[in-house]
């Protein structure tokens, strides 16, 4: 699983021109399934974003978790982080996890964080999504977790 996270001083995500997601300072995460992934790789994506230290600490350095700070999640299910770009001018989604698998995997997602994490907000998924943030610093980081073998 793929996580493109962005930290936010605030984000939202509308639908159909309703907000149907929104958070003050935190994490606004693009969240997508590979072809294969299951909910061991989701829990195992969900554990490293929790704890990824992008946050400063006292001295400015960034060593707090959007845990440690209790800021807010807003996980945004995108599936086309799992393009395959390597050739020529139009991406492959092949890599990407077929529609159903993506939904349950991202529901999945979902769940667990919001039973170990207080803030969390979504967008929606398969819908068309317009999101607008800003990227505090910028601090961009690209997660990817695979526990296949």
């Amino acid at each position: 699983m793929i996580a493109l996270l962005q930290r936010v001083t605030q984000a939202k995500v509308d639908v159909g021109g309703a907000t149907v997601g929104a958070i003050d300072a935190g994490l606004m995460v693009l969240v997508c399934a590979e072809r294969g992934d299951t909910e061991k790789e989701a829990d195992a994506l969900l554990t490293k974003l929790l704890g990824y230290r992008v946050f400063a600490d006292d001295a400015g350095k960034m060593n707090r978790s959007v845990t440690d700070v209790a800021g807010g999640l807003l996980l945004v299910p995108q599936f086309t982080l799992a393009a395959d770009t390597k050739s020529g001018t139009r991406p492959s989604f092949t890599p990407a996890a077929a529609p159903q698998d993506g939904l349950r995997l991202f529901s999945h997602f979902v769940e667990q964080a919001r039973s170990r994490h207080a803030s969390v907000q979504t967008g929606q998924f398969g819908a068309d999504m317009q999101v607008s943030l800003t990227n505090d610093g910028p601090v961009t980081f690209w997660l990817q977790v695979s526990t296949k073998q």
